[in-house]
């Protein structure tokens, strides 16, 4: 941030310290307001450095969060039970917003807006607002500076255990507590497959019994909810090793256990069981396994009053409707301009899946000049080309050169409208794409437990056809979820643009092609006829142009070198 800025909100801090963050103005009406806000757990849309989303409930007025330099951005706080909110205190560094909203919300995805304006002014502000929820959220659509959002505090008035009855009665109260099993998995089938696992509201991880002493009958995995609670809904998610014969039941002590369901016919995928009983401790115990191999479940999430829970992240929000667009490329600029540094990365290297082309550092990728990016295969020369050295073989030649990039590095985002108009190339062993992939895979977890979204491929051999899949550890590669279609009289995809959309939210994706719907994608229906659903979380855009590989086979001589795929533009709406 600029000297000028940091000088000043350096004034505004000190200011703040002397005013203390219980001194912001309370109107007598409201003196008995009780602080809900501080040291809960917050989150925010983005982060600039070390100013984090905890640094504004934290009760100390000389620590902020401030956000990326865009709009929109919010920054969010889960109170850990539903509050009838009365009032809202923002305290503002210079980087304010001009134009915001303050949400409420009982599950982070369906908000509620209880005060709106297009004239913040900054500083500290009191906002009277009146609802209920769990989940409270600044929504910031217009800054007051070139910079971002950014706040000393953000502070929530009012009172918990009012408004709606039933917020409360249906609580995740298994998450992040305390595990156990018969055994556990830990090889190079399922590493680290713990009773942790289970318990971590995360559909790519599993636990499993153990490959060596666990698969036999019994086998069980136990949750400690930290107190006594009233259990009235377990759902289970089970990888295909499930239990055909089980019991779930409850424990005052972790010794002794009461059945509170039973079954000899359990189908496996996602069970939702609606169950009623008390104790600290719950259990899934499995007595008859539906396969040779033993018990494995991707979740296994207890809901009910009581426990001691551990508030779980909150879920990613829906877009709005209708959306609004945040990210695009148009690719205008100058012929031979290379792709927008602030927008895309090359990602230069060997492709998978037995690919014949090496990725070049934008080498192959350039503007035309007419408003369209041009990925460009390329044949190559042999021994003394120009053609880049091979990291993995040690080659200084290669066949083919080919373009791959990516907004890892740039832009990740959860749920929205991502579109892009494409023409694609025609010939044998041509494959090119536009797809994302779980962020996660940028920090080391491996696919496909990150979640792959093809929006589109297209295979040179049959450019009649087009793919639209999904990838997880459940159902991928030549198991993934998709469809192929083709154009209204099986018109040729190469011979012009066309305009391919995703439309990715909390209940699935809908594939579209030219405006009209050609494939879907429901979350619960996949979970209960695949498998988890492991979408929920930021991705990153990514378009290659690739050469060979298992499923578009070799190139030939018909092929033709140089081919081209041209990209019209690519957007995000949110």
């Amino acid at each position: 941030m600029p000297t000028l800025l940091r000088r000043f909100g350096l004034l505004l801090a000190v200011a703040a310290s002397l005013l203390s963050f219980v001194a912001l103005p309370v109107p007598a009406a409201q003196a008995a307001e009780v602080l809900l806000s501080q040291g809960k757990t917050a989150v925010a849309s983005s982060t600039e450095g070390v100013f984090s989303a905890g640094s504004a409930v934290d009760g100390d007025a000389g620590t902020r969060w401030s956000s990326a330099f865009a709009d929109p951005q919010w920054i969010q706080i889960d109170l850990g039970t539903t509050a009838e909110v009365s009032r809202v205190a923002l305290n503002w560094e210079a980087a304010y917003g001009k134009a915001f909203r303050i949400e409420v919300s009982n599950d982070a995805q369906r908000w509620t807006v209880v005060h709106e304006t297009a004239t913040g002014t900054g500083g500290v502000q009191s906002l009277a607002v009146a609802g209920t929820g769990r989940y409270v959220r600044m929504y910031g659509t217009q800054r007051a500076t070139s910079y971002g959002y950014s706040l000393w505090e953000f502070q929530v008035f009012g009172a918990f255990g009012a408004g709606d009855p039933g917020g409360d009665t249906n609580r995740l109260l298994s998450y992040g507590r305390t595990g156990s099993a018969s055994s556990s998995q830990s090889d190079q089938n399922c590493w680290e497959c713990t009773p942790a696992r289970a318990f971590d509201r995360d559909p790519a991880s599993r636990w499993a019994t153990s490959a060596t002493t666990g698969w036999t009958d019994p086998g069980w995995i136990a949750v400690d909810l930290g107190a006594t609670a009233h259990i009235n809904k377990v759902v289970l998610q089970w990888d295909p090793a499930y239990a055909k014969s089980f019991q779930i039941q409850v424990s005052p002590n972790g010794a002794d256990w009461t059945p509170i369901y039973s079954t000899t016919t359990g189908t496996g995928f996602k069970q939702t069981l609606t169950v009623s009983g008390n104790g600290r401790y719950v259990r899934m115990y499995g007595t008859e396994r539906a396969t040779p191999y033993g018990y494995s479940l991707w979740e296994f999430q207890v809901y009910g009053t009581g426990g001691d829970p551990i508030p779980a992240p909150p879920l990613p929000s829906d877009p709005a409707n209708p959306p609004r667009l945040v990210w695009s490329d148009e690719f205008d600029g100058a012929a031979n301009t290379k792709p927008d540094a602030s927008k895309w990365r090359s990602d230069p290297g060997t492709g998978p899946n037995n690919e014949l082309e090496y990725y070049t550092d934008h080498r192959n990728a350039a503007l035309d000049g007419s408003g369209h990016l041009v990925m460009e295969a390329r044949k190559e020369a042999t021994a003394g080309s120009s053609c880049p050295r091979d990291p993995l073989s040690g080659s200084g030649t290669c066949q083919y050169t080919s373009a791959r990039m990516n907004t890892g590095a740039t832009f990740q985002f959860t749920y929205g409208r991502v579109e892009a108009r494409i023409k694609v190339p025609k010939g044998n062993g041509l494959w090119p794409a536009f797809w994302m992939m779980g962020a996660d895979f940028l920090t080391g977890r491996p696919w496909p437990y990150n979640g792959e979204i093809d929006i589109v491929e297209v295979l040179g051999k049959d450019v009649k056809t087009a793919y639209s899949t999904v990838h997880a550890p459940a159902y991928n590669g030549g198991g993934g979820i998709g469809s192929p279609y083709t154009l209204p009289g099986n018109a040729d995809f190469s011979d012009d643009f066309h305009t391919w959309a995703a439309d990715w939210n909390s209940k699935g994706i809908t594939y579209s092609l030219d405006g009209r719907t050609v494939f879907s994608l429901a979350k619960d229906e996949v979970e209960r006829t695949r498998g988890p659903w492991i979408f929920d979380h930021p991705h990153y855009m990514i378009l290659n142009l690739a050469v060979g590989g298992d499923w578009p086979g070799p190139t030939d001589a018909t092929t033709p070198f140089p081919s081209r795929m041209l990209v019209d533009y690519v957007r995000v709406y949110q």
